[in-house]
């Protein structure tokens, strides 16, 4: 399964779908890139992400960003050296349920979403393509990416760190269960595939 994951699987190349209300209930795969590939990040070493000073800034704010938007759960996520893939869940459809004192945000991997959520239980709209009615909103996938791209850009230029940000970013919409864990394995095992990453300018790819 490994061998078949780092093939380019799970990568997006796309920006948004066209059309498409990235407000709505969904799991989404998201990556996010540095300007140029440049590794602000840390470094890959022995196999395992080591983080600079704004990567682990990185991951304290992606680690927030349920504090700013409460409609959102965090499932797996890395801080590569260049890049940030994460999967974001927006469930807005239970207002009186707080998924996000369900995760437990001080661990390393904030993926308590498999022990209280099961896929199929959501009612999830974004399974499915759903028109964006209201045009541009404030509480939709671009504004949680935005919101965080923001707060790093913002500590970065606080602390005369050099850092910028790549544009856009890229996104998957997740199905079903089997995508689900699918993209969480690849998630997991990107810092072992390192030397194959194509963000990776000095590695196999190039």
């Amino acid at each position: 399964m490994g061998g078949e994951l780092f093939k380019d699987k799970y990568r997006i190349e796309s920006a948004r779908l066209h059309g498409f209300d990235y407000s709505s209930d969904g799991y989404y795969f998201v990556t996010i890139c540095t300007n140029d590939r440049i590794e602000y990040f840390g470094k890959i070493v022995n196999q395992k992400m080591i983080l600079s000073e704004i990567g682990k800034i990185a991951k304290q704010y992606w680690m927030d960003i349920t504090n700013h938007f409460p409609f959102v759960v965090l499932d797996e996520f890395v801080i590569m050296s260049n890049h940030v893939h994460g999967i974001i869940i927006i469930n807005k459809s239970v207002e009186t349920q707080n998924f996000a004192s369900q995760m437990s945000h001080k661990t390393s991997m904030p993926n308590a979403i498999n022990e209280t959520q099961n896929f199929a239980s959501l009612p999830i709209r974004g399974r499915i393509w759903t028109p964006n009615k209201f045009g541009p909103q404030s509480q939709n996938l671009a504004s949680i990416i935005r919101g965080f791209k923001i707060g790093v850009t913002k500590y970065a230029t606080m602390h005369n760190i050099p850092f910028n940000w790549q544009p856009r970013f890229y996104d998957r919409i997740i199905h079903d269960e089997r995508a689900l864990h699918g993209i969480r394995h690849y998630i997991k095992i990107n810092p072992l595939k390192w030397e194959f990453d194509r963000n990776n300018k000095q590695g196999l790819w190039y």
